[in-house]
């Protein structure tokens, strides 16, 4: 039996409501050399049902207790006997073209590990005229990555070998989730990274999806693999407290700030880091996003100042700021 090109790796746990349309949105690519890996990972709802209904023989249904997400990703990839492994939750919907466009990009470009797509975000299945606009190109991606995660995970298409050699995602709980940004992270340390430039996911936020439910329990790893990212840009093996400082303003985790915070430095180190990489890159918009993090470190580096100052209500002068501002707006 000849091995198709792409394997679309879909875990679900307790995802009936929205899984038929996630399933459809792939049987009805235009592209067709695929095989769907769906893992029902241990759900105790109506997903095994619906699953048990599907009859395209481009499907694989695997069943298994609950592994976790890390884990679960990982032993699709192992079944996957595609070239490429493609990305795709049970509560997202993909374009048509989508898997089309993004096998062409990858059959042209050899060194790119990871390709996902820009996404249009919808509440439910409300639009929210809220748009994941990602960069495109390697350079500004291999930037952005030194402080967060611009990718949509169930947007992306992995080259399997590149994966496989990096080890997959991690299963290490102190470092996932996000077991997305932390294996991109590793991926583009050796391969190239893009994003197309077109919307062809749909990013649906509900109340019991995994990104929204986890978001600020997981900073603190947000904070770690980014220090991670700032330390390897400047060639130091070893996060320090100056890359550490970097991360933690980034994300607003005052708490996490060293004693006595260089602002300066952390500047520099910013600028150093969009130096190398732009050098690779000349004619990137990297110096624009050198500038833009400056800028907004440093104002971020007088709000830690205050907070240091007014410490418990800082999280209620942070809600009447934003609350002023959407009214403003």
């Amino acid at each position: 039996m000849t091995a198709p090109l792409v394997s679309v790796v879909l875990p679900v746990r307790n995802g009936a409501a929205d899984l038929p349309r996630a399933v459809a949105s792939i049987l009805q690519q235009t592209f067709t050399d695929f095989e769907l890996i769906a893992i029902n990972n241990g759900s105790t709802d109506g997903t095994a049902e619906i699953l048990d209904r599907v009859s395209d023989p481009r499907v694989r249904v695997v069943y298994q207790e609950n592994i976790g997400l890390a884990a679960a990703l990982n032993r699709g990839i192992a079944l996957a006997r595609g070239r490429y492994v493609a990305r795709q939750d049970h509560d997202d919907l993909a374009m048509p073209t989508r898997l089309a466009r993004q096998v062409e990009f990858m059959e042209a470009h050899p060194r790119c590990a990871l390709l996902g797509t820009r996404a249009e975000i919808r509440t439910g299945d409300r639009p929210a005229s809220r748009f994941h606009d990602h960069p495109a190109d390697d350079a500004a991606l291999r930037f952005e990555l030194l402080f967060d995660n611009p990718f949509v995970h169930s947007s992306v298409m992995l080259r399997k070998s590149a994966v496989e050699a990096a080890g997959g995602y991690t299963t290490d709980p102190l470092r996932q989730p996000p077991e997305d940004y932390e294996l991109w992270s590793r991926l583009a340390r050796c391969w190239e990274v893009a994003n197309l430039p077109e919307r062809l996911t749909v990013y649906r936020e509900t109340r019991g999806s995994l990104s929204r439910a986890t978001h600020n329990p997981f900073r603190d790893k947000l904070v770690l693999i980014s220090s991670e990212n700032l330390a390897a840009a400047v060639g130091e093996g070893v996060p320090g407290a100056l890359h550490r400082d970097i991360a933690a303003l980034t994300h607003g985790a005052f708490v996490l700030l060293s004693r006595a915070p260089d602002i300066d430095a952390m500047c520099r180190t910013i600028g150093e880091a969009g130096a190398r990489i732009h050098a690779r890159a000349i004619g990137s918009d990297v110096p624009l996003r050198v500038a833009r993090r400056i800028g907004n470190l440093r104002r971020r580096y007088v709000q830690a100042r205050y907070w240091k100052v007014l410490g418990p209500v800082w999280p209620v002068i942070g809600f009447g700021w934003r609350y002023l501002r959407r009214v403003a707006s």
